[in-house]
């Protein structure tokens, strides 16, 4: 297995540029984790996406372990398990319980069970020439689940008229990253590299033209349920539309007692 052929000079350095750009993406939700240790909340967000990409470079590493020139490959998923690894740490640890069991449950049975039962059944029953087939079928289709899911963020993005949970950095260089891979893919003639590219270079297209349009759009207004408000110091409950009474209204009621009482004591006079 000749894993430090480069004869193309041409496929090296998209390969080397593909390391770098993807290198940056990986790097582009510390800001996020940030937040999270600093806030000590996952807050809104889901570790569904890191589980996914932890998984697709423990795929795309042994995928690349079963074929020729596949150095590039191995060094950047390497560098993605480690920080994914870290990613998913963090969260677990801030996460609420519900939602930190939910993410064991998945990492075990994605990154563990799954993963285990791709190499066994891979490598005990496929014979070489076919596993690399087989291998590269698998990373093409979570390739295209890892490219597709961003579809719910831009439907968030669309209803809420917010880029909070879509940072432009991380589109760009996605898109960029999806159009290295797709020539490394094309000129080592992988198509289970550069076809899914394609479809990651235009959802990051997509990612980026809806950021331009909404980045500077107020957040659209969630209409809230009209509930009744307690007031500090009194045990009544008092609708929210209800209308206050002001100072001027008691001093009217007042004067109106007053005069009440005047008209009374004249007519006892008077008798």
């Amino acid at each position: 297995m000749a894993l430090f052929n480069f004869a193309s000079p041409q496929l090296m350095a998209f390969g080397i540029l593909g390391n770098l750009v993807s290198f940056l993406v990986y790097l582009a939700p510390i800001p996020t984790f940030y937040r999270i240790v600093k806030k000590k909340s996952t807050e809104g967000f889901h570790s569904i996406p890191y589980v996914i990409a932890l998984y697709s470079a423990m795929l795309m590493i042994y995928y690349a372990l079963n074929k020729t020139d596949a150095t590039l490959l191995i060094t950047i998923n390497s560098f993605g398990i480690v920080i994914e690894t870290i990613y998913l740490s963090l969260f677990i640890a801030y996460a609420p319980k519900k939602l930190r069991v939910s993410t064991i449950k998945l990492v075990v049975l994605l990154n563990v069970v799954s993963y285990v039962m791709i190499v066994a059944i891979t490598y005990f029953f496929i014979q070489p020439p076919k596993r690399v087939e087989v291998l590269g079928g698998i990373n093409l289709l979570l390739s295209f689940i890892v490219f597709v899911a961003p579809l719910s963020i831009i439907k968030k993005v669309i209803q809420t008229r917010s880029v909070e949970f879509m940072p432009f950095w991380l589109s760009f260089f996605l898109s960029l990253s999806a159009v290295m891979w797709f020539f490394y893919g094309f000129l080592s003639k992988d198509v289970y590299v550069a076809v899914p590219n394609i479809l990651g270079f235009l959802f990051g297209i997509i990612q980026m033209v809806l950021y331009a349009i909404y980045k500077n759009c107020a957040s659209k207004p969630v209409e809230e349920l009209k509930l009744p408000e307690i007031v500090k110091g009194t045990p009544e409950i008092h609708p929210v539309n209800s209308l206050p009474i002001s100072e001027d209204d008691d001093d009217d009621e007042n004067k109106k007692d007053e005069n009440t009482k005047d008209n009374k004591m004249d007519a006892s006079d008077q008798v």
